[in-house]
């Protein structure tokens, strides 16, 4: 089955926790290759500086991947984060940050996986991460 944009959104809202709720996410593309999420920037992101907070990107970069290992299974199913490493590049500032996650590849028990994360207005990447997920 492939899991849409809408249909990731409603996994999104019924499945993760509160805190993640907080951040807004969007899912503007599920496919089974890639899934885009649109995080906006508020003033609870923000850290001294007025810039993204890196624990918010963080959570963006885990939850896409997350959604992105859904959408490559074709179905829910609860992944476990396993090892998450993030690489921030520049500070993040604008109207939201998107993020691009890809699955790298997909075994029984676990799910490999890369993200992308650009300022909305500039295109200028501003973190990438790499995970590993463990499907139960």
């Amino acid at each position: 089955m492939e899991i849409t944009a809408q249909a990731a959104q409603e996994l999104l809202r019924e499945n993760f926790a509160d805190w993640v709720q907080a951040l807004d996410l969007t899912v503007t593309e599920a496919a089974p290759d890639h899934v885009l999420i649109r995080m906006p920037l508020a003033p609870h992101l923000a850290r001294v500086g007025g810039i993204v907070s890196g624990q918010a990107l963080a959570a963006l970069a885990d939850t896409t991947m997350v959604i992105a290992a859904v959408a490559h299974a074709g179905e829910f199913r609860p992944f476990a984060t396993t090892d998450l490493h993030t690489q921030f590049l520049r500070p993040g500032a604008g109207t939201a940050i998107l993020c691009r996650a890809e699955i790298v590849r997909a075994g029984r028990a676990l799910v490999f996986a890369r993200a992308t994360m650009t300022e909305e207005q500039s295109g200028k990447a501003v973190a990438t991460a790499t995970a590993t997920f463990y499907a139960p």
